[in-house]
């Protein structure tokens, strides 16, 4: 998408962010998607042998350039988690690709980003207890299916509730939106649930989907947010994180405005609330 090019130009046009702020991720070792991922389904994906009902689902044509890419985007959420345990917070410009199951693509996800560095964490004894806070406008499908039945993984969606997936999953805390909320209401749910529920859960590591589709432009989310109340929900979220000293990895999710210039000023402004926060 053209998101991915323009958003880290205008953060270091802006100056936002540096040169020395980013860094390239690599092939990861393939034994931290197997934590993950059934070892069949990614010798298939590997291998573009995948089904073509398989194929349909993800939503993409199958290739190697497109496994790819998704190896890389995982890769670059395991990087971005020391930069969190160092720094406190830490971006994937790409990542939040919840949809992908242990088992199966879907939804224009084949691997999924921060299930993965979810487990690298604890299997290098980074972590032990974490939350994911996916607040994209879809469910977090495939997060909640894979870490369906491990409590040393929280997985809280606040996602529109008319929204895809039609058929959504069981995370471990569910707050369905409904379509045209706005901001005010949209904020007071998530005020009032996320304090409490980081209280209760004790992680000592947070994932933050940080998704844009929120937005009222946003021809998919149906949400009716403001760019101002998306601005509110990062602020809120990464303050909080601040304020409690839990390391976060934000990735940054969906996006589909008309105009390119919608998602882009969303985006940076996630950037632009850590510098303020953190920086």
């Amino acid at each position: 998408m053209e998101k991915y090019e323009l958003l880290p130009r205008q953060l270091l046009h802006e100056g936002t962010c540096s040169e020395a702020n980013f860094f390239k991720p690599d092939y990861p070792d393939e034994k931290y998607i197997l934590n993950v991922h059934d070892i069949d389904y990614f010798e298939r994906l590997k291998n573009l042998e995948l089904s073509g009902k398989e194929i349909r689902k993800s939503g993409f044509p199958l290739s190697k350039e497109l496994v790819q890419r998704e190896m890389i985007i995982a890769d670059g959420t395991m990087k971005a988690v020391h930069y969190s345990l160092e720094h406190g917070v830490s971006f994937n410009i790409a990542g939040g690709t919840h949809h992908a199951y242990s088992n199966r693509a879907e939804g224009f996800c084949l691997l999924n980003d921060q299930a993965i560095a979810a487990r690298y964490l604890q299997q290098n004894n980074l972590a032990q207890k974490i939350l994911i806070v996916d607040l994209d406008v879809h469910q977090g499908n495939g997060t909640a299916e894979i870490f369906q039945d491990d409590p040393s993984v929280f997985t809280f969606s606040m996602h529109g509730k008319g929204n895809y997936p039609f058929k959504k999953e069981k995370s471990d805390l569910d707050i369905e939106v409904p379509d045209g909320s706005g901001d005010e209401k949209y904020l007071k749910k998530l005020k009032d649930t996320l304090p409490n529920l980081i209280a209760e859960q004790q992680p000592d590591f947070i994932f933050y989907l940080c998704g844009v589709d929120i937005l009222e432009t946003d021809k998919l989310g149906r949400l009716s947010c403001s760019i101002n109340g998306c601005k509110e929900r990062d602020r809120f979220v990464l303050q909080t994180c601040h304020d409690l000293g839990i390391p976060v990895q934000c990735s940054m999710g969906g996006g589909y405005s008309n105009e390119i210039r919608f998602i882009i000023d969303a985006h940076a402004n996630t950037y632009r609330l850590a510098k303020e926060i953190y920086f």
